[in-house]
């Protein structure tokens, strides 16, 4: 038994420590809001612009964006431009082995992207890339090394660059540490660029689980009414055995 649970216990905790050894860069918070409909409907638009192209979230329907206060129309006129249906999947016209002679990899598909990664590890990533001629596509990233995507955000963050600068561990040694530094402007700033990621990410994190909110909801009704019921049959049991004590 005790064999058992010993291999049911590294069984569960490799994938975890997989996880964590696969990056030693501390994540960023992502901060989302879940039941911010304005903010998933930006990052709707974002997912759209950018991201469709190459990334398909082929277990969701167009149409499931109503649930996000969007019409069938808004959703026909502004996010989709394809010629699809409203109640067809989000997939790409890309094949899996032209995107392999491309990139290298097929990028991936998003729809469980952020409950495989996480909503601070996809935050963290979209902000972390910079140019690197070694590579294939002309880029890199800070949190994934040789990562085979291109930043195709660039023009909205613009171009950054690695710095690498030695500093004092506190233990009177010294060592490395990377740091990105802007050498060409985009389009939004700072602020701007990490509330657009915030926006994008908040959506992935939805497409991952579009009924999670309902079901919170549908979790906390249940719980309150079954301390309610607990309360009435704790006080029914009072009642029926008051005389027999």
């Amino acid at each position: 038994m005790r064999k058992i649970t010993h291999i049911l216990f590294i069984f569960c905790l490799a994938p975890l420590v997989a996880f964590a050894s696969g990056s030693e860069m501390k994540l960023d918070k992502a901060p989302i809001h879940p039941t911010d409909k304005l903010s998933l409907q930006r990052g709707a638009q974002a997912y759209v612009n950018y991201c469709l192209a190459c990334h398909s979230t082929e277990y969701m329907r167009y149409n499931r964006l109503r649930d996000l206060d969007l019409s069938e129309t808004q959703i026909s006129d502004n996010l989709i431009f394809t010629g699809q249906k409203v109640g067809e999947l989000m997939t790409v016209a890309m094949r899996k082995k032209e995107a392999k002679q491309w990139f290298g990899s097929p990028p991936p598909d998003l729809s469980v992207i952020a409950r495989s990664r996480g909503a601070d590890w996809l935050y963290t990533y979209l902000r972390k890339f910079y140019r690197d001629e070694s590579t294939v596509t002309g880029w890199n990233n800070l949190l994934f090394d040789k990562v085979a995507m291109p930043h195709a955000l660039y023009q909205l963050q613009g171009i950054q660059s690695i710095a690498v600068k030695t500093v004092d561990d506190g233990h009177g040694g010294k060592h490395e540490v990377k740091e990105l530094k802007l050498d060409a402007r985009g389009t939004l700033s700072k602020t701007e660029y990490d509330m657009y990621i915030a926006d994008l990410v908040n959506y992935l994190v939805y497409v991952g689980e579009p009924a999670a909110t309902k079901r919170v909801q549908l979790g906390i009704i249940i719980m309150l009414f079954l301390f309610a019921m607990l309360g009435l049959t704790y006080a029914l049991k009072l009642e029926y055995w008051k005389d027999i004590h």
